[in-house]
């Protein structure tokens, strides 16, 4: 058994494998997941778990470059998005939702959580710890 850390397995192993310029995807409970698109499905009920809990327990153990949300968050979600920016050591890039939804098939995986605040999904760019 881990002692610390991301103690959800497939989390762990998605973390292990991750590569340099690879994306990962945190999605709220509405995000649709192209067929095919690598998930892992972590929501309990509406709000649990919450996307920046399980952001904060990511960012514990893996290396992000930078990373990307659709503007549309920041204009109908501002305390999410404020929220968002203090959980980050960057300030986000801009896409619009379409984009974002778009990008999806290239991910290494999509973790579905329970946040049900609207347009609450982060795209991680993975970096190198060299």
């Amino acid at each position: 058994m881990k002692r610390s850390g991301l103690l959800h397995p497939e989390l762990s192993a998605l973390v292990a494998r991750a590569g340099h310029t690879q994306t990962i995807v945190l999605a709220d409970i509405g995000l649709p997941i192209p067929a095919g698109t690598p998930r892992i499905e972590l929501g309990v009920s509406a709000g649990l778990p919450g996307l920046l809990d399980v952001l904060s327990a990511v960012l514990d153990e893996l290396v992000v470059e930078r990373v990307t949300v659709a503007r549309e968050t920041r204009v109908h979600s501002p305390e999410w998005h404020a929220c968002l920016l203090g959980t980050l050591e960057q300030t986000p890039g801009e896409i619009t939702h379409e984009d974002l939804k778009a990008a999806l098939p290239g991910a290494l995986a999509v973790i579905r959580t329970g946040e049900v605040t609207p347009y609450a999904n982060v795209i991680l760019h993975c970096g190198v710890n060299f």
